[in-house]
């Protein structure tokens, strides 16, 4: 026991950079976003703890699921996949202050464990210093903002990150439990199942039989397929997660719509709204910094879970603007960024970090409060 406390210790002090560079990025976003939204007269609070998509999550902690598709336009919660309603609606049960509180709470406690994993990711590929930046990298997002609210990106990253170092360190039921937590998380889930699933059937074929690759094989997708079962029992037809999805304007269409909208934004339109730009311009880098993954060989499981990612994001028709929301948790796209500035001058890198905290901090609170719709 004293083993494990002093290394979970020497584990925490490896990380505090990494922690305390995210958590100063993020305080910093807060801060800019309070002072906008106290010269709009906005509640803080109300913004990141209750509006859009944290509505939807609290409701299904508050009255469960629908029960029928029915036929109204982004109306079904069954959209919404359960976990973190389910830790919303436990921890509150046995903690003080409403539902609405403990959801933030939660994601600003997971956007730390999402930090500290996507750090452990990155000091075991390329150092302690480009898993500090990256940690960093990934606090200064331009719609990082949504790691403080009452969404699903933090816990996500986090389940994903840790689930992906286990990999790399030969943990295999570990890893495949966290992948399916991650799968019970969000759709894009899918992408962690994948990444753990082919990367351990890959060590089967290459070592022969284990068990442990087999255990993780077998249960990184449960948790994503359980619920897509689910969905499909309740509404008594096999497709019925994919019927919701279509009643969300929400279909896999190759990357149709996403090259039409990219068009029409950068190209036709004359005024194109701000926010959309930046997600036009997130959605361009994050195909460019992909190839720069493949060109550095990162490892196959950081490549699966990117890849299949941006076919899930990149692939799927419908609504636009939260593109770059979706691509929140894709933190191996950053390692490229990252590396480059862990082995430039330190003023240089201070530089570049800080350019990103600020332009995050303004983009978040711009997206909070100028932007009319969701993030």
């Amino acid at each position: 026991m004293r083993v494990i406390r002093a290394s979970a210790r020497a584990a925490f002090r490896r990380a505090a950079p990494a922690l305390l560079g995210h958590l100063a990025v993020r305080l910093l976003g807060l801060a800019v976003l309070a002072r906008w939204a106290h010269l709009q007269h906005h509640g803080v609070w109300t913004t990141l703890a209750t509006s859009w998509d944290s509505h939807w999550y609290l409701g299904i902690a508050d009255h469960g699921y629908d029960h029928e598709l029915g036929t109204r336009l982004n109306h079904n919660n069954l959209a919404f996949f359960p976990l973190y309603p389910a830790v919303i609606k436990a921890v509150a049960a046995v903690t003080p202050g409403s539902r609405a509180s403990v959801g933030l709470v939660v994601a600003v406690l997971c956007s730390s464990a999402a930090a500290w994993g996507i750090f452990a990711v990155g000091d075991r590929l390329y150092g302690r210093r480009a898993g500090t930046v990256l940690a960093v990298l990934w606090g200064a997002l331009p719609v990082g903002a949504v790691q403080w609210m009452g969404y699903t990106e933090s816990l996500f990253t986090a389940l994903a990150a840790w689930s992906l170092y286990c990999v790399l360190t030969g943990r295999w039921v570990a890893a495949g439990a966290l992948a399916s937590l991650a799968g019970l998380t969000r759709p894009t889930g899918i992408a962690v199942a994948a990444a753990v699933a082919l990367t351990a059937l890959a060590a089967l074929w290459r070592g022969g039989f284990a068990r442990r690759p087999l255990a993780g094989a077998l249960l990184a997708p449960l948790g994503w397929f359980g619920f897509v079962a689910w969905v499909g029992a309740r509404l008594g037809r096999w497709d019925g997660y994919f019927a919701v999805q279509r009643l969300w304007t929400n279909e896999w269409d190759g990357g149709a719509d996403t090259l039409r909208e990219l068009r029409t934004l950068l190209v036709y339109d004359r005024s194109p709204a701000l926010f959309l730009v930046v997600v036009s311009l997130v959605l361009i880098l994050a195909g460019v910094l992909f190839l720069l993954c493949l060109a550095d060989r990162q490892p196959p499981v950081l490549l699966v879970f990117s890849g299949v990612l941006l076919l899930v994001v990149l692939g799927s028709g419908g609504v636009y603007f939260p593109r770059a929301r979706f691509l929140v948790p894709g933190f191996p796209l950053l390692l490229p960024l990252a590396v480059a500035l862990a082995r430039a001058r330190r003023h240089v890198a201070v530089l570049m970090l800080g350019a990103a905290a600020l332009s995050s901090a303004w983009l978040g609170a711009y997206m909070l409060l100028v932007w009319p719709g969701p993030p």
